[in-house]
């Protein structure tokens, strides 16, 4: 946790008096719930687990598409905390298949779920056949398992949202915020809480997590010197999600408040301060050429190769903002966590009309992204959405 911390430029974690403050609640209320979380085996969803584990519920079921990462899962939580007295079970299932919704149909006795499963890289939008998936998983296996907990008489629904929803350039951003557009539908049924928050220093397929493979394979480490984002670690983004999840009010958004401790860094500014942690001297190079070729020589001379660039590519948002001047804040209930309150407000006319759309182009097995991000925009009519004609997957 402090070498993390240490890299994105902090000394302090950020929820550590919110939650002591709060612990005998969350003990208690944990201590005697049921809970479900779907996508659990991701980097937030293994942060999640562990906090509800280690206040040992009555019931932790953990359901995600990755059987090495739930494995991997299961071999952490015995190695750290040991077991339970409690049912901990995980089943390796995509939450939007039939074998789930049997899984769903045999149980369902659960008060808590918590969604974290989403296709969450900007990347994602290069295609339109990863993009429809992207809209599935982070719009339709919501609502679908959002009816099953209404249906289940489930207490409460939890599920992620993101940072990039807030006046979203992204495609990626504008699914969850096309989300939330649908939660609030689901909040006359059931009540909903969710979070928008920072990225999640070295999380699975992130970019920090990748200078690990980028020595391990003896690789270049490339990142962009212009792009400036806000990080938590991963025992924080658990800490966010749990604390919404429990004290959370109906269609309430909890986001960490910017504070000293909570500041923008660049990719480029971690790059170094980790290759330094690494006794590593960082090299600059002018080329993805050069950089491939002193990655054949430098790593004897205690130094590595470095590529840092501007960013081009569709879908780059220039800041973060986990709420927008129209939305209602309350600042006060938590020293270091914000929330948004909403009110139930959606146009349900918009909604089906978007059911309907994305039901027609399965059918049809024939769609465009020309198509989807205009559909986007009738959604979300001030959508900031910018093609460069540029994607990741055409960089180092």
């Amino acid at each position: 946790m402090e070498s993390i911390l240490y890299l994105i430029g902090r000394s302090k974690k950020l929820f550590t008096s919110d939650v002591m403050t709060n612990d005998e609640v969350l003990c208690q209320v944990i201590n005697s719930s049921r809970f479900l979380v779907l996508g659990g085996a991701g980097s937030i969803g293994q942060a999640v687990v562990k906090e509800i584990f280690k206040r040992n519920p009555t019931k932790l079921h953990v359901v995600d598409i990755s059987e090495n990462n739930l494995a991997e899962l299961v071999r952490d939580i015995r190695s750290s905390f040991g077991y339970i007295n409690g049912d901990f079970s995980t089943f390796a299932l995509d939450i939007g298949s039939v074998e789930y919704d049997a899984f769903f149909k045999a149980d369902g006795e659960y008060d808590y779920i918590l969604n974290l499963s989403a296709l969450k890289h900007v990347r994602s939008e290069k295609d339109p056949y990863t993009l429809m998936r992207m809209i599935d998983v982070n719009v339709f296996n919501t609502d679908k398992t959002l009816q099953q907990a209404i249906d289940a008489g489930v207490k409460k629904y939890f599920c992620v949202s993101t940072d990039k929803a807030a006046n979203p350039v992204n495609m990626m951003g504008a699914s969850k915020r096309i989300m939330e557009m649908f939660l609030m539908r689901r909040s006359l049924e059931i009540d909903i809480s969710t979070a928008r928050f920072a990225n999640v220093a070295f999380s699975d397929g992130s970019l920090l997590h990748s200078f690990n493979q980028r020595l391990e394979k003896r690789q270049p480490i490339v990142a962009p010197n212009d792009v400036r984002r806000y990080f938590v670690t991963p025992q924080e983004s658990g800490e966010l999600c749990l604390m919404s999840c429990i004290f959370g009010e109906n269609r309430d958004i909890f986001f960490p408040k910017l504070s000293e401790e909570l500041h923008l860094i660049t990719f480029a500014d971690i790059a170094t301060k980790y290759l330094e942690q690494k006794g590593l001297e960082p090299v600059l190079c002018s080329s993805e050429e050069e950089a491939r070729e002193l990655a054949r020589t430098l790593p004897e001379q205690g130094k590595w190769p470095c590529l840092f660039t501007g960013s081009d590519t569709t879908g780059e948002k220039d800041f973060e903002e986990f709420f927008t001047d129209q939305e209602t804040l309350d600042m006060e209930r938590f020293v270091n966590l914000g929330i948004i309150k909403n009110e139930p407000v959606f146009d349900a006319d918009r909604l089906q009309v978007f059911e309907r759309r994305i039901t027609e182009m399965k059918k049809n097995l024939a769609w465009n992204k020309k198509e989807l991000v205009e559909l986007f925009f009738e959604m979300i009519p001030d959508f900031g959405h910018k093609e460069t004609g540029k994607y990741l997957d055409g960089k180092m």
